[in-house]
């Protein structure tokens, strides 16, 4: 006997999650993980404010670009509904920001903080919807190891563009035109 088919995760699954998770639909399939730990959030917070100010703000950079935590993406047919820990869109394709919840137009970028509850998800399906719909820069950081890796799509699929690690200070693609310390991304200060 064949087995039932199993019912698509849909929005409204997202809206009734428990307030203190996350909640995401990849693949038909709901996804529920805690909010982030204190290493994770650190290091997404200051990746936004050191991107937000050259980069949105055009303080002490060339401006150009939306830079948002954790935005809502709802990408495809039947929408996956990803959360980013940051996404960028630049502001020649998006000129305003949205005044929706949730964005439909794919992001120029997006940033995924590893964590161990969202390692597998980031690396495996939530990069496969980002090549899917086209996302051109993605960047994985991992607070633990204390690296930044960097991945160009490249037709279908992402290519490894390369990995930063430790307390160096770089500029790094999209964002080139500034450097960025990593240290205060592991919580150093400087």
């Amino acid at each position: 006997m064949a087995e039932p088919a199993r019912r698509r995760a849909s929005y409204a699954d997202v809206l009734n999650a428990p307030p203190h998770q996350v909640a995401q639909v990849l693949d038909g399939e709901l996804h529920l993980h805690p909010r982030p730990a204190m290493p994770h959030a650190v290091t997404a917070a200051v990746l936004g404010m050191d991107l937000g100010n050259p980069f949105q703000r055009g303080r002490g950079g060339p401006g150009g670009w939306w830079i948002f935590d954790e935005p809502e993406l709802h990408l495809g047919p039947e929408p996956d509904i990803v959360i980013p820990d940051l996404g960028g869109w630049r502001m020649e394709r998006m000129p305003e920001a949205p005044q929706t919840a949730y964005v439909t137009l794919r992001p120029d970028w997006v940033c995924e903080v590893l964590s161990d509850s969202t390692r597998g998800i980031d690396r495996g399906v939530k990069m496969r919807i980002y090549a899917r719909e086209g996302v051109p820069h993605v960047w994985l950081v991992d607070p633990i190891a204390r690296m930044l890796e960097v991945f160009r799509l490249d037709g279908a699929t992402y290519r490894f563009i390369a990995s930063h690690e430790g307390d160096v200070s770089i500029g790094i693609e999209p964002f080139e035109a500034v450097e960025l310390e990593l240290g205060a991304l592991w919580g150093k200060r400087g």
